[in-house]
């Protein structure tokens, strides 16, 4: 495979790759089309971290026996709105997919509905979960704890994960609204992901092992919370809040207590924990003003003047606009993910990925 940064695949070639090699690791058809519908959905909006990159690591737990292949996920409903999945230590794509789907049903049904899923996994960018209420016409909310890789506010060792928070809501006429934050910094992720291109790291964002701020990928050992070092308990208020909504609900342990990521322990289920919300926009407000006061303000927002030349952009913008780009000019691989899949391809007997031409 070509070592340069202009490596790029269609998407459906991607697809049908990543299908491929999941079954090839142990997937069943359900898990492998999950997995591969998040983590190509992140790279087609530019969030490869969380995207393609994440590929390997899959495999590695599915092989190691720390995530199931052919889960058996039990869902119940508790109340009219809430209910309660059991991932069965499956991929934790399919785990959130399912639990929104839920979560949409009782919304049609009630207006709104939540799930807490336990004994679930990594299930990638959370986005792609709120994302899915939103594309059936609701409001979507999704949340995730993490082992810690976040120093609390004015701590000095690890403590909450990256904890993310996903919001999106259905605009008519266009793409969805939507918020995918880690309330960490930055994700940890996109730590892995600079070492691997040998990118500096922005400021105020990672530390060391003396708790110094580094801009160097090689250096982090942990990372700061949201707002950095001065403003860091908005980011670790934020991040308890998704432990609240996440474990804690699920009945499952928290973050701090989790098996770390990266193993080398890949074998033992982690125990993650999710939680998926669906609200319908209808069911509040008489009349339905919800989708004109989306409207307006998304209007009067993209209206507001740029500060040094720049553009106010509403979340998800910039996602979309990557998404457009993508879709056209095919799904880059810079040369650390190149090396990976071409490994992946020759191991597990899978066509290797072309190159567009």
């Amino acid at each position: 495979m070509s070592e340069t940064t202009d490596f790029r695949v269609e998407r459906e070639a991607l697809e049908r790759f990543m299908k491929a090699v999941l079954g090839r690791a142990g997937a069943d058809e359900a898990s492998a089309s999950a997995a591969t519908r998040a983590l190509v959905t992140a790279s087609r909006m530019g969030t490869d971290s969380h995207g393609l990159r994440l590929l390997p690591h899959y495999v590695q737990a599915l092989q190691g026996g720390r995530l199931k292949g052919v889960p058996r996920m039990r869902f119940e409903r508790r109340l009219p709105a809430t209910g309660y999945l059991d991932a069965d230590d499956g991929l934790g794509h399919l785990a959130a997919y399912r639990a929104m789907e839920h979560a949409v049903e009782m919304a049609e049904q009630v207006g709104m509905g939540a799930v807490a899923v336990g004994n679930a996994s990594h299930f990638g960018a959370a986005g792609c979960y709120a994302l899915a209420a939103a594309e059936r016409g609701l409001i979507g909310l999704v949340t995730c704890n993490s082992d810690p890789f976040v120093l609390p506010h004015q701590g000095s060792r690890p403590f909450h994960g990256t904890n993310p928070i996903a919001f999106a809501a259905p605009v008519a006429g266009e793409q969805p609204y939507l918020l995918d934050m880690a309330t960490s910094a930055i994700p940890w992720n996109r730590v892995q992901q600079y070492g691997a291109i040998g990118r500096e790291l922005p400021d105020q964002v990672a530390a060391d092992a003396e708790g110094r701020v580094t801009r160097t990928p090689g250096e982090v050992a942990a990372l700061l919370p949201l707002g950095g070092s001065e403003f860091g308990f908005k980011g670790a208020g934020l991040g308890g809040m998704v432990e609240v909504l996440s474990s804690m609900l699920a009945g499952m342990q928290h973050g701090y207590r989790l098996l770390p990521m990266g193993g080398p322990d890949m074998a033992s289920p982690r125990g993650i924990a999710h939680f998926v919300m669906a609200l319908r926009p209808d069911a509040f407000a008489p009349g339905d003003p919800f989708p004109a006061c989306l409207r307006r303000y998304l209007d009067d927002l993209r209206a507001q003047p740029g500060r040094n030349g720049g553009e106010v952009l509403v979340p998800g913008d910039r996602e979309w606009a990557c998404q457009a780009q993508r879709d056209a000019r095919g799904i880059p691989l810079d040369s650390a993910n190149q090396a990976a899949y071409a490994e992946l391809a020759e191991r597990l007997d899978v066509p290797p990925l072309r190159p567009l031409s």
